[in-house]
């Protein structure tokens, strides 16, 4: 069985909407997709605000994805 490997990419945040999630442009190839923000962040209460650039860890579909970092 192959193993899933996560993909990082770099994305800008377009917009924000309920229950901490985002809609997220990605830098490399300019698709839409929607990220929500990962546990530490939450647990740490980073802010993360419509403009601000982001580091993405997307689901294996490239569809969704988790926001790990705030560069």
């Amino acid at each position: 069985m192959p193993e899933n490997k996560i993909k990082s990419v770099e994305g800008i945040v377009l917009e924000s909407l309920p229950s901490l999630t985002f809609r997220v442009k990605l830098i490399g190839n300019e698709t839409e997709i929607l990220a929500y923000l990962s546990g530490k962040m939450r647990l740490h209460h980073i802010k993360v605000l419509p403009g601000d650039k982001v580091l993405i860890e997307l689901s294996p579909d490239g569809k969704r994805g988790r926001i790990t970092r705030r560069l």
